[in-house]
């Protein structure tokens, strides 16, 4: 089923308000990314951040790194106030990255649990190439298809997650360096199968599938759920990518 845009931007403006205090993995993902990216380099003219979402990411950017000018895109337009927030001055375009036109080029693109949302990882990789800078770097943080396996093992919902593998080759292939590329498992807890539901929707990853989970549905979902496993868990497979675009080749690193 394609990607409903439309869904994911109305279940993400519902959780902007929980988001940060429940967004526990994605917050480790942007500490490992600007960490690594901060070993490469820490100086940019031009930063373009896609999804800016509540600024979880741009804060730990603006933290680590310095440019002259800092650009966020999201596909709501209420987190450009998140933005203006961390980085007043910074430009905002409110709109999907593939489809939107920015005025110049950058030397970094930065992007945290987002790209897993563009069914195209051909065409997104080669749109940002368009946007950036000879020698500026890419980096990233998606997820694995191990991820949320237990919610596809039981509703068969899932995303067309790309392999690790697979987007370093897609990578290659539009002429990136990848300089650093890591893939992790996070296992989160909770008291119940219900607690589990609600803090998907409190990240707004509940955006797999845009049909209504009648109560019906929900009880159906947590008896199978204490059925099949032991203890209410959710385990994320994050991916986090950093390349540099048609630079001199030199060894990727793993840390």
């Amino acid at each position: 089923m394609p990607i409903d845009f439309k869904h994911v931007k109305k279940q993400f403006e519902k959780s902007m308000a929980d988001y940060d205090k429940n967004a526990v993995v994605q917050e480790i993902m942007a500490t490992k990314m600007v960490t690594n990216l901060s070993k490469i380099s820490t100086n940019f003219e031009n930063i373009l951040e896609i999804g800016t979402g509540t600024g979880l990411l741009t804060k730990h950017i603006l933290k680590n790194c310095k440019c002259q000018r800092y650009c966020g895109n999201d596909i709501v337009e209420k987190s450009k106030v998140y933005l203006k927030k961390i980085i007043p001055d910074a430009d905002f375009i409110c709109g999907n990255a593939i489809k939107v036109k920015f005025e110049r080029k950058f030397d970094l693109i930065i992007s945290n649990a987002v790209f897993q949302w563009f069914e195209n990882t051909e065409k997104l990789f080669a749109t940002l190439k368009s946007n950036m800078k000879n020698g500026g770097l890419l980096a990233f943080s998606t997820f694995s298809p191990d991820n949320f396996r237990e919610i596809t093992e039981l509703t068969g919902l899932s995303l067309k997650y790309k392999s690790e593998n697979e987007l370093v080759e897609i990578l290659k292939s539009n002429g990136f360096e990848v300089l650093y590329d890591e893939e992790f498992e996070e296992q989160l807890e909770f008291n119940s199968p219900l607690e589990l539901l609600a803090h998907m929707k409190k990240t707004g990853v509940n955006s797999l599938s845009d049909k209504t989970w009648t109560v019906k549905h929900i009880k159906t979902f947590c008896d199978e759920y204490s059925k099949k496993y032991q203890k209410p868990i959710l385990t994320y497979s994050p991916i986090i990518i950093i390349a540099r675009l048609n630079s001199n080749p030199v060894n990727a690193s793993k840390n």
